[in-house]
């Protein structure tokens, strides 16, 4: 425990990142690699952009450097130990923890049931049902009765995927894995244990969330613990007020941390953090990693402004398409947009295209060094025989890099 309730800055940062598994030795161990990465996580986000790699899978490179992407998908696909639900956005869960989202299901079922918008959509989650309960595990394309339905508001889905999610958001069917990037849907027993299929109390449930985004965080604002697993502010005060007179969150300043008014903003420090001896890590992150995923958080923490661009008109881009955040030594030191140019015939590599590479003002000198290593092991994580750069952007980089 740390034994004093102020911070400086420096030291949250550094309870921070090893809350989110950088004081780790960066090399996977044998048995159970990815154990460590994802306890510290807890979730795990899932994003459609495939313009590098998927996002769930860049926190583990972030931590380990690279690593069997294939091995990952069998401990999350097929081992039977992670689901996915709305635990943040769409996320990787434990399915031990699957019991602490009950009350979220509810809450999507009485929305349903409350929302004339879905009065109409009876005989299609009847249809869903009864075809998943025949045939088992499906796709969206195979739960279609002939070419596909209507098409509704929401993204351009048919009827058949409105009613699909709406029972994945209500815990009534889950996913059994993925085709490409589309979900294989399943009534929840069909794949789920028993213990999976339960409901925690709401209180407990929500308890037990705010503690682990207090441990996956270290040191933590209101808004930062209740974020985490998008509870609601009310909701998470109740919970962070509980586990304060359990003594599991002490309650601390940070210096620099402050609210309205210029006034300190409350913080809290999980019992079990800790501010690591050594700490400073290199490392590209997704923009969906917990340490930036919270853009307040990562201004508050890092002083680093940081917006994803993906839907930014072209012309009024600032950084690029996909721009992932480059630390360099524990600090936000730059953003690269990042692209894959993958093998188009045999005996072409491909290619990690830079399509801009930024650096922060205050970057620490050497980081450019860092970028080069980092986007060496990237481009050979994904098996791509070289890294071109553009040259766009203020972060020179080695001239050994073809350019683009």
């Amino acid at each position: 425990m740390i034994p004093r309730d102020t911070l400086s800055a420096a030291e949250a940062r550094r309870i921070a990142l090893a809350a989110q598994g950088f004081a780790n030795a960066p090399r996977l161990r044998k048995r159970r690699p990815f154990d460590p990465a994802l306890e510290r996580l807890h979730v795990l986000q899932i994003d459609s952009v495939n313009v590098f790699a998927r996002s769930h899978y860049l926190p583990v490179f972030s931590r380990h450097g690279g690593y069997d992407r294939e091995a990952l998908d069998r401990l999350l696909w097929r081992s039977g130990e992670f689901t996915e639900y709305w635990a943040h956005e769409a996320a990787f869960i434990p399915v031990a923890d699957r019991p602490l989202f009950a009350w979220r299901m509810q809450e999507y079922r009485e929305r349903h049931l409350r929302d004339e918008r879905f009065a109409g959509m009876r005989d299609a989650i009847a249809r869903v049902r009864d075809r998943l309960a025949e045939g088992g595990p499906q796709l969206v394309r195979e739960l279609e009765d002939g070419p596909r339905g209507s098409r509704g508001p929401w993204w351009d889905w048919s009827d058949t995927k409105r009613a699909v999610e709406l029972l994945f958001a209500e815990g009534e069917v889950v996913s059994a894995g993925r085709e490409g990037f589309q979900r294989r849907y399943a009534l929840a027993e069909q794949v789920l244990p028993a213990l999976a299929l339960g409901a925690a109390p709401r209180a407990e449930a929500q308890r037990s969330l705010i503690e682990r985004a207090a441990r996956s965080l270290g040191v933590a604002t209101h808004a930062d613990l209740a974020d985490y697993h998008r509870l609601k502010a009310a909701d998470a005060r109740v919970a962070v007020a509980d586990l304060e007179e359990a003594g599991v969150l002490l309650p601390v300043r940070v210096a620099g941390w402050t609210g309205a008014g210029g006034r300190p903003e409350p913080a809290w420090l999980h019992r079990d953090a800790r501010v690591p001896a050594r700490l400073a890590p290199d490392a590209l992150l997704t923009p969906f990693d917990p340490l930036v995923w919270f853009r307040p958080r990562a201004e508050r923490v890092f002083d680093f402004h940081y917006r994803i661009e993906i839907y930014t008109p072209k012309a009024e881009r600032r950084y690029g398409y996909y721009c992932l955040p480059l630390m360099v030594g524990g600090r936000m030191a730059g953003r690269i947009d990042l692209k894959a140019e993958r093998p188009r015939r045999a005996g072409d590599e491909g290619s990690l295209l830079v399509q801009a590479a930024w650096r922060e003002e205050g970057a620490p000198a050497r980081t450019a060094e860092a970028a080069e290593r980092l986007l060496a092991e990237a481009a050979a994580w994904q098996g791509l025989g070289e890294v071109r750069v553009s040259g766009v952007g203020n972060l020179s980089l080695p001239a050994r890099f073809a350019a683009a």
